[in-house]
């Protein structure tokens, strides 16, 4: 028998020993780990059912809370209204209409004897609200001095139908009764039906065989259940004795003379618990023992034809790895370094190779050399077709920003290089041909020149000119002393805005007119004046950008585009907000006066696209003199009355 035969013969009995040892050892420990292994489990996942439990009740609080503001902020704005509009207070279209607005279900006037003298449901009026356990607890409002006074009831059924709602009422300010707004919380009720176990179980992952179950600690009850909660609890492991003694594992009896594993944990008045048939984790035992008998296998397999053939593949290997090398060098990766060892021959070839790479790695060297010499913010870079290397200067990641690693890597692989080129080339600049932009502070120029052997690329960094050209721009069409548009760019603005108008809207065009403001300026002097028109400015510029358009035209002279509205109303409302955000903006004038912007504007609208833009400025300019005519501090309509904001 040859000598390898006799290896190979011992070397498969002492492995196959081995194997048989390491596979009784294994499998002693292993049961034991899968009990800890379950044990961690069951413990993460009641962890999971805990924290579910408590983000369900923070969320149902902390909605209940916003909820409770949000209502009673629509409440104090319900009081608001009827405070300056008695009319509505007797109107039960009216109190609907204002309910509708305030997005609220419910809407009642309560007189100072504490009868609803008014409501959006017609068949409350007339309720005393002493007469019901539900409404009487409203009654301390009237009773109350504090002009601020309110109460937030909880939900419940209402005194009138038994329908759960919410309801909040809010004292009248220096007026006898006071306001109450009521909700159907939808929301909430849908939030505390998820605070349920059972809908977490439903809810909550299971692996197959495994059982969650909540137990009452006082009754014994369950009181949830993963999978059925109407199926019989009167095996051992639904009993609170015995998952008393399962809050580190143990077995206990389940249906049919089954062994269950079962861990517990208490949480507050319940016991949480998690169970699984001792039989699949037998099964897991013996699973894990037959994928580890055939992993060794394979290694023992794998060991012999190592051995088996270790002699033969050492010479044929290092000649392979020569060859593997040269090929990685032929494909462009010239960092790669030849190094086979075991004899004198393999060694000096390796070192001639070497040599050769580095005299040519040198070359790409001296040109990045000349390149930082020439003190010009400029990188190149070249790369054959079929090849994995790229040949790049030393400026590269400079001009591209990107770190020396991902260059290193670039240098690496040819093919992620390109397609990181080609989606920098995708799309340049708007007026600029081969510059690119890299991120907001880092523009370049790149010129390419491909042909069927490779790409050959040259990267300038154009920042400043691109920054330079911006900057133009920006002072070609925009006010210098409010950062508003030029009247003659936002006329050109305006003018694509009308063209590309859909079917179905309308637009505007708001030409308006600072009031007082040569008195201002006379009074004040010059720089108060710029700041009032600055502060002016700030409120324009806070407009939604969606539907809003602004421009100096001249002076305390400014205009406006209103546009992408459904209806001349949808106008009117940005036209309110302007006027509101106008009211809110206090500009100092002096060391002792204080003083509200007031404006006077006119607009005009159109829902036709093919309208003249000069046409509708006029309008909008002849309607602004009708209001400085009449008043001022409102808007008007191009053929219309003026409107005093709200």
């Amino acid at each position: 028998m040859s000598m390898q035969k006799i290896f190979t013969k011992y070397m498969v009995i002492i492995l196959t020993a081995a194997i048989m040892l390491i596979l009784f050892i294994n499998f002693l420990f292993r049961w034991h780990t899968l009990e800890e292994q379950q044990f961690d489990a069951f413990h993460i996942k009641i962890e999971q059912i805990i924290h579910t439990l408590e983000n369900n009740q923070m969320e149902l609080e902390l909605m209940n809370d916003n909820l409770n503001e949000d209502y009673l902020t629509r409440a104090k704005a319900a009081a608001y209204v009827l405070d300056r509009q008695e009319e509505v207070v007797m109107d039960v279209s009216q109190m609907q209409y204002l309910a509708k607005l305030l997005n609220v279900d419910e809407l009642h006037y309560i007189d100072e004897n504490g009868i609803i003298a008014s409501a959006s449901v017609s068949q409350y009026i007339g309720m005393d609200m002493a007469d019901h356990e539900q409404t009487r607890p409203f009654l301390a409002i009237l009773e109350s001095e504090d002009e601020n006074a309110y109460l937030i009831q909880e939900a419940q059924p209402n005194a009138s139908a038994g329908k759960i709602m919410q309801y909040i009422g809010v004292a009248r300010k220096n007026k006898g009764g006071f306001v109450q707004v009521g909700f159907e919380p939808k929301r909430l009720m849908e939030a505390q039906s998820r605070n349920t176990y059972d809908y977490i179980f439903a809810r909550f992952p299971t692996d197959v065989g495994e059982e969650f179950f909540v137990v009452d600690c006082g009754t014994g009850t369950v009181l949830g259940h993963s999978e059925d909660i109407s199926r019989d609890f009167g095996a051992a492991y639904y009993q609170l004795d015995q998952l008393l003694q399962c809050t580190e594992g143990a077995y206990q009896m389940g249906a049919d003379g089954r062994r269950m594993y079962v861990v517990s944990q208490k949480y507050e008045d319940v016991l949480i618990c998690a169970a699984l048939p001792g039989e699949t984790l037998f099964r897991q035992l013996l699973s894990d023992s037959l994928y580890t008998w055939i992993y060794l296998m394979l290694i023992e397999l794998a060991v012999i034809f190592l051995l088996n053939y270790l002699v033969r593949q050492k010479v044929i290997g290092g000649i392979h790895h020569i060859l593997e090398d040269l090929s990685a060098i032929t494909d462009g990766n010239l960092d790669t370094t030849v190094s086979v060892g075991g004899n004198r021959e393999f060694e000096e070839l390796s070192r001639g190779i070497n040599t050769m790479v580095t005299s040519i790695v040198n070359a790409s060297d001296r040109i990045s050399a000349i390149i930082e010499i020439s003190g010009i913010s400029l990188a190149a870079f070249e790369y054959e077709s079929g090849t994995n290397r790229v040949f790049v200067t030393s400026g590269l990641g400079a001009l591209l920003d990107i770190s020396d690693q991902a260059v290193a890597e670039f240098c690496k692989k040819a093919k992620v290089f390109d397609s990181y080129i080609r989606r920098i080339t995708e799309t340049p600049i708007e007026g600029e041909a081969d510059v690119y932009r890299i991120h907001d502070a880092k523009y370049v120029r790149i010129h390419l020149s491909e042909s069927a052997n490779g790409k050959l690329g040259v990267i300038t960094d154009v920042t400043g000119d691109v920054m330079e050209k911006r900057q133009m721009r920006y002072e070609n069409t925009h006010d210098p002393l409010t950062g508003l548009y030029k009247f003659q760019y936002f006329k050109q603005m305006a003018a694509e805005h009308l063209q590309q108008m859909p079917a179905g809207e309308v637009c505007a065009l708001v030409m308006i007119d600072l009031d007082y403001f040569k008195g201002i300026n006379d009074t004040f002097g010059h720089d108060v004046g710029d700041r009032y028109l600055q502060s002016f400015s700030a409120v324009m510029n806070d407009m939604p950008a969606e539907h809003c358009l602004t421009a100096r035209r001249s002076g305390d002279e400014f205009c406006m585009m209103i546009f992408g509205c459904v209806d001349r109303d949808d106008i009117a409302g940005y036209l309110e907000t302007f006027y509101a955000k106008l009211a809110q903006n206090q500009i100092v004038l002096s060391d002792t006066e204080t003083r509200t912007i007031s404006a006077s504007s006119g607009f005009a609208w159109t829902g036709d696209a093919a309208s003249d833009i000069t046409e509708l400025l006029g309008r909008a300019d002849e309607a602004l003199y009708e209001v400085k005519r009449d008043t001022k501090g409102v808007y008007g309509e191009y053929g219309g009355a003026s409107s005093l904001p709200d």
